[in-house]
């Protein structure tokens, strides 16, 4: 499982890392052409070296719709992934639904390509581990990197320098919310669950055996944060959540989670897509024995001896920063595995969402057994 090979591959300096291109554009495909795999690509096409030359889906309508979205004319179309991958690519973006992430994980690695997977890495325990064996047997010259663009964001890398400094104590407590508003289904267009494989690729997001759920989903993007600044994954977990309107699929639409770590530390998670229309309040916070830092997508803060404070905007989206980073880490060889580091934040998320299923404490060990 977390091996220490997998651990310790990263950032591989240039001279273990052959054929990189430093003088030449990085050929990309995207695999999955909905919303979010554009966004990525056209972060890349527009801030780095990086060119998208090949889009993969299995509605082409949604194909041309990316190639506005991305800003690319002619590239190669492909509705079978594996034909993608067969390619002269040097790089593919996984923005697929969440329960084919392993199947495309693991055939992404046996290509030999670089791979940007969205977050999160699977749905499941079992699949979590696919992506986990896959990613420690890969080339230790191939990028994996998941789509927790947080990590790669300036202001979020000046707050954990700062954490990391002692400038707030010891973190005592994490705290954590990412509330938002809800789909716009109702009752009257609810839909019994999907049972051919086009209406589950088609209705992936409302249910939760094909997307994890809403800790698992979108949740996680503020797990990883929590883990990153507590330096660890939790021991254990206990929490409740529930759906209180009723809309298309069987999605939570409010979670609570307690996180416990090492040492006694509490990480905490409030998610919900209960908030009215454009409403979003997306933020970290960190409590020390001398301070606070606040980290979100659109700021950091840090709050502690009176008169020094801190507070800074971000630049630009963090999406930028991570497709950015990918690209050079690919065109400069310096090689980063983020599986371990991946999987450990979605496994975190399930063990929320067990803890959420069972009603009591659940711990790392038993979720790791299910």
């Amino acid at each position: 499982m977390m091996t220490r090979r997998t651990a310790l591959c990263s950032l591989i300096p240039a001279a273990l890392a052959q054929g990189t291109k430093t003088n030449s554009a990085i050929t990309v495909g995207l695999i999955g052409t909905g919303n979010r795999g554009p966004y990525v690509a056209s972060s890349l096409q527009k801030h780095s070296q990086g060119r998208v030359v090949a889009l993969c889906d299995l509605f082409p309508e949604r194909m041309e719709k990316a190639k506005q979205t991305i800003g690319v004319e002619n590239p190669r179309l492909y509705s079978d992934y594996k034909q993608l991958l067969a390619s002269d690519v040097d790089a593919v973006i996984i923005a697929t639904p969440v329960y084919l992430h392993a199947e495309h994980f693991e055939a992404a690695i046996k290509s030999g390509k670089h791979i940007y997977i969205e977050k999160p890495a699977a749905g499941t325990v079992a699949d979590c581990k696919r992506i986990m064996k896959a990613a420690d047997g890969a080339s230790r010259k191939v990028n994996i990197t998941f789509g927790f663009q947080r990590r790669y964001a300036e202001l979020y890398q000046k707050a954990k320098k700062m954490a990391d400094s002692g400038a707030i104590g010891e973190i005592q407590m994490g705290f954590v919310r990412f509330i938002k508003s809800g789909p716009a289904w109702n009752d009257a267009e609810k839909l019994p669950a999907p049972k051919t494989d086009i209406e589950k690729v088609k209705g992936w997001n409302g249910w939760r055996d094909l997307n994890g759920d809403l800790i698992v989903e979108n949740n996680v993007h503020s797990i990883d944060v929590l883990n990153w600044f507590l330096g660890s994954r939790p021991l254990s977990a206990i929490g409740a959540g529930g759906m209180t309107v009723r809309r298309q699929g069987d999605m939570r639409d409010h979670n609570f989670v307690a996180y416990e770590y090492a040492k006694g530390v509490q990480g905490q998670l409030l998610g919900a897509t209960l908030a009215a229309a454009r409403y979003r309040d997306v933020v970290e916070q960190f409590f020390g024995s001398k301070g606070v830092i606040e980290t979100s997508e659109n700021h950091w803060r840090h709050f502690g001896v009176p008169g020094a404070e801190v507070f800074e905007k971000s630049p630009r989206n963090n999406t930028i920063d991570s497709a950015v980073a990918f690209v050079e880490r690919i065109r400069t060889g310096q090689v980063e595995n983020a599986g371990v580091r991946g999987v450990e934040s979605t496994l975190t998320a399930i063990l929320g969402r067990m803890a959420m299923d069972k009603r009591r404490e659940v711990t790392w060990d038993e979720m790791m057994k299910s």
